[in-house]
Formats: structure tokens, sequence, C-alpha cells
């Protein structure tokens, strides 16, 4: 098992693929030390159906949690070989129900003997380990089900490469970059308006001069993000938030998520009550993370731009370090 050494948890479906092939030729054995005519694989069909009641196939995949066709494969395999009976539902004639023939029950009482003794060399191999094999089993089945393996390795993948992401405040040689990104989504959906010129043609003077902020995602020292912060003269509002754009180069790795919350905290840390921005409702991933940052929809208000159909706002919270500091 030196391999395995070497590799670690990064090769377990090939380990585990290797201990369930080790015991299926076991198995496959087993059945030939009893004199049962049955292959491993049909076990979960036969066990089934040795409970006396006859099934749809349907039913039986739900009940092993195979799929459907592969236990049609199998009903098949096992009618050829003298194991099973097929007749039509007397209660709706297009649904074929599977029983065990003559043959099928003989074997289902004659391998009462081989259950007792795998079960019994199966406790006592478990008792010889540390661990408790069939446990684990159970524990792992039922977090793979609440998230599956692929969702926990894209998590963490987008974890790393999240921690690849610089956030910084503006400085005038990303004035092009503000633009490109911002040009580039707006074009991508929309068109650009006259608002949006005012903005990007001149930051500094629109929104940086006027108490704002700017600030800028770096992945590998390349501006891939930009979020900006716009002071508004409101008696409800304190900041805009305005102008987030991600390179589609750069999507997938929390730049939204990264930017949304250190803009907040730009916020937070200006004394602002209540941030607000807007939206157009089929970019279904920026909304969704508006509402992840904590952003609730208010009623609508006049706003410069045509493609607004949503507004939003956000009560700041003052941070257990700033009530303590008061």
């Amino acid at each position: 098992m030196k391999f395995f050494n070497k590799t670690g948890k990064l090769a377990i479906g090939s380990r585990l693929r290797m201990l369930t092939e080790k015991i299926t030729e076991d198995a496959a054995n087993i059945y030939k030390l009893y004199d049962i005519e049955l292959q491993p694989k049909w076990f979960p069909v036969f066990y089934v159906l040795s409970q006396g009641e006859a099934k749809i196939v349907t039913d039986i995949a739900k009940e092993i949690g195979h799929s459907h066709p592969s236990v049609s494969k199998i009903v098949s395999e096992m009618a050829k070989q003298g194991l099973i009976t097929e007749k039509k539902d007397k209660a709706d004639g297009r649904r074929n129900m599977v029983t065990l023939s003559p043959k099928g029950k003989m074997i289902a009482e004659k391998i009462k003997d081989q259950y007792a003794d795998v079960n019994a060399a199966i406790e006592q191999l478990t008792a010889q380990t540390e661990n408790d094999l069939w446990k684990a089993i159970e524990e792992w089945e039922f977090l793979l089900e609440q998230k599956s393996l692929l969702t926990r390795v894209g998590e963490q993948r987008k974890n790393r490469e999240g921690s690849y992401v610089q956030i910084i405040d503006y400085i005038p040689t990303h004035r092009e970059a503000f633009k490109n990104l911002n040009e580039q989504w707006i074009s991508q959906w929309f068109k650009m308006e006259e608002a949006d010129y005012k903005a990007l043609d001149n930051p500094q003077g629109y929104i940086l001069d006027k108490g704002g902020y700017i600030l800028v995602a770096l992945y590998n020292n390349q501006p891939v993000g930009v979020c900006a912060l716009i002071k508004m003269n409101d008696p409800v509002y304190d900041y805009e938030l305005a102008k987030m754009a991600v390179s589609p180069t750069a999507q997938g790795k929390s730049i939204g998520w990264l930017l949304g919350n250190a803009i907040i905290e730009k916020a937070r840390s200006l004394g602002a009550g209540k941030i607000y921005l807007e939206s157009n409702t089929i970019l279904k991933p920026a909304v969704n993370l508006y509402h992840k940052l904590g952003f609730q929809k208010v009623g609508g208000r006049p706003s410069p731009y045509e493609r607004s159909n949503i507004q939003m706002e956000l009560i700041i919270k003052s941070s257990p370090f700033q009530k303590t500091a008061e």
C-alpha cells in the first residue's frame, strides 16, 4: 500500500474501489462455497424479493438505491437463470410484477446458513478493528447526501483561489480597468447610459472628490474586479454601492463577495447608517450576492438608470469593537 501512503486521501476512490473489488471477489467465492447460484451484484434485488412481496422494478430501484436501468438489467439476468418470474399487474396491465420463482425461493431458504456465517465473520472482523467501518460508511453517506464531494471540492477551490485575491484602494492607474470592467458587463446585458459615462469617465471627480471610495480586486496582481461607494446627498442613505464589476475570466473566485464585504466594511468605518444600491432582476447572481451581503429590497425611488428595476438597502450595524470603543 505504498502508493496510498504517498497519495493519502487523494486516492480515496481508487482505494475504496480496490476494497470493493476484494470483497466482491470473496462474495462470489462464498456463494460457490455454499453452492448458491447467485452473483454478488444480484444480492440487493434478490434480498428484497426474498421478503415475499411482488414488486415492480421502480419500487425495487427506490428501495435499494439503484437506478431503474440497473435494476431492469439485473432482473433480466436473474430471469434468464430461472430465479425470477414476471407477471402483468392485475390492477395496471402496463406494469410487470416481479417475484422469486420456485427456484429462487428455494435458494432464499438455502442461503440462511450462509447469512448467519457471513454476519458472524463480519462481526468478528469488526471486533478486531479500532474503527467501526459500518458506522463510518453511514456517516459518509449521510454527509455526502447533504453535500457531495464535488461540491465540497468546488468550495475548497473557491477558498483557495479567493486567498490569492487582494482588495486594495483605487489609484489613478486603475482608471482604465475601472472603466473597462464596468463597460464590459453593462454592454453585455444593457446599454451604456449617461450616468455610467459620468462615473466611468471621471471617477476622481464624480466619486472620490465627493467623499466616495473605489476598491479594486487584484488576482495575480491584475485588476479583475472593482466596486465603488458613492457619497449620497440623501436624508435616508449615506452611500450608494455602485459600479461593481468582475471580469468573466475571474468569476467563481468569490471576488464579488470579497469586494462587497470590503466596501461594506469601508462604509461602516466611515460611520454610515444605510447603504443603497440599484440593480436589475435579470442579474440573478448579482441580486443573490446582495441578499447574501444583507441587502433587502425597498420601494422604488427615482433612478437615473433605465435598466434599474430593483432597489435595495443595507442597514449598517456597528461592529462589537466599535460598540466597545463607544
